[in-house]
């Protein structure tokens, strides 16, 4: 009985750690995904031409930034689970 009350908050210790880390992750990402796009297209000025109105490149970058932000939550909550069935053996 104490071998699973100890399973269960090893859990939780380790599904909070894992969450803290994953949304720490999440947020590093979703500043630098930008600046990546920035760089991979060195002759566009997304911003300028988000400003400017051009709804083709504004949906181009939030299709690629968000889809980049969607993969690495994808990731980070499958490492989450790890850590809770491994700390549940």
């Amino acid at each position: 009985m104490t071998e699973t009350i100890s399973n269960i908050g090893w859990s939780i210790v380790f599904s909070l750690i894992g969450g803290l880390f994953g949304m720490i992750l999440v947020l590093v990402s979703s500043a630098l995904v930008p600046k990546l796009m920035d760089r991979l297209t060195p002759n566009i000025d997304e911003e300028k031409e988000i400003i400017r109105g051009n709804t083709a490149v504004a949906e181009y970058f939030g299709r690629i930034v968000g889809a980049c932000i969607i993969g690495m939550s994808i990731v980070i909550a499958a490492a989450v689970l790890g850590g809770i069935l491994a700390a549940l053996h």
